[in-house]
């Protein structure tokens, strides 16, 4: 049965992850009249996908950068320069940190898409001396400054040898030219992919000249330098953590949430226990189908949130978001050159590099027409 106010309803859109910029669009589609807010602290999204080429010096920072203003604008969203802070799910009700103190914003629906980040707070110095990978346009801002200097024979450490800071390692090699140190906790690298796979990463890092330790921690950071469990003691200028996802440490505190505090959803991406509040993207765990955090999945949950949250105004019918089992993972090793896993198996290329680039400029071209 469908709601003739739908329209009139206010959606707020908590922050702008992929998952909400892509929803945005089917949202006002599909409910020309509704008030829709978009709330983000900054001026700016960050595209993941392009976050290595950055690095490297392939992309400039307007490359993969969404102007949030100009977006809003082209769909008459309202824009709030702010960060969620806190969430009353039963009364529908957020609160964001503004400029000069807080906001409390009701909402009739509400999707939450803060992402993820990859500070430490547990470990000592970090805060004081590192900088985190996430939130994506933090480190731009960190990065640009560092590199602006004369940082090309500076020593460079990156702290996590999963995927992400594989490539952030290999992708500070080629831009930097100076030492570059990776550091991962565990027994190897990128525990997450085949051998095969594993085998090809190796050798880039090799020819890259990058030292990898393994299976010894940092345990302190210093303006100059990190420590290690063995007792070991590197040199940094710039020292970079993305050792995995962390999760906000107010999700725990207002949302139903998984062991690791991320919030968790149905099948329909509704928060679990409140219909009126969905959730996307690195914040949001899914219990019915567990998957890694990967932007994927981010961009594939959008639409279907979105055309979920006019159903639920509407009172109509929701669907299930049926995440795919595997996905293709595209690794870019500095160089215009990647490494691809799909289904278990290998591919390495020139051609790879340029297809992912033709693919995220692609995907970039929605936001920026």
């Amino acid at each position: 049965m469908s709601d003739p106010d739908a329209r009139s309803r206010r959606i707020l859109l908590l922050g702008a992850g992929h998952a909400n910029l892509l929803a945005l669009p089917i949202l006002r589609r599909e409910l020309p009249q509704a008030r829709i807010v978009l709330i983000e602290p900054g001026r700016q999204a960050t595209y993941s996908g392009m976050f290595p080429g950055f690095v490297a010096g392939h992309y400039r920072a307007d490359d993969l950068a969404v102007d949030l203003a100009a977006f809003a604008a082209r769909y008459d969203v309202d824009l709030i320069r702010g960060r969620v802070v806190g969430l009353d799910p039963a009364g529908r009700v957020a609160r964001v940190a503004v400029e000069g103190g807080e906001r409390q914003m009701v909402y009739d629906v509400a999707a939450l898409d803060i992402g993820s980040h990859s500070g430490m707070p547990g470990l000592p110095g970090f805060d004081a001396h590192a900088v985190a990978v996430k939130p994506l346009g933090d480190f731009v801002t960190r990065f640009a400054a560092f590199s602006d200097r004369d940082a090309s024979d500076r020593p460079v450490v990156v702290i996590g040898g999963g995927v992400a800071g594989t490539e952030t390692a290999l992708a500070l090699a080629h831009r930097q030219r100076g030492r570059v140190t990776l550091i991962e906790a565990g027994a190897r690298i990128v525990p997450g992919v085949s051998a095969r796979t594993r085998r090809r990463i190796q050798a880039a890092l090799l020819r890259a000249g990058i030292t990898t330790v393994t299976a010894d921690p940092v345990t302190r950071v210093l303006a100059d330098s990190v420590l290690l469990q063995s007792g070991a003691r590197i040199d940094s200028a710039f020292t970079v953590g993305i050792a995995g996802a962390r999760a906000h440490g107010w999700l725990a505190r207002d949302l139903p949430c998984d062991e690791a505090g991320f919030v968790t959803v149905t099948p329909r991406l509704q928060v679990s226990g409140f219909p009126s509040l969905f959730a996307a993207g690195d914040c949001a765990s899914m219990p019915f189908a567990p998957r890694p955090k990967a932007g994927v999945f981010a961009v594939r949950q959008g639409p279907v949130m979105a055309r979920n949250m006019a159903a639920f105004l509407r009172g109509d019918a929701l669907t299930d978001y049926c995440p795919q089992r595997d996905y293709l993972k595209i690794i870019s090793l500095g160089q215009r050159i990647a490494v691809a896993e799909w289904y278990g198996l290998t591919l390495h290329g020139r051609w790879l590099w340029r297809w992912k680039d033709r693919i995220d400029r692609s995907f970039m071209a929605r936001f920026k027409g």
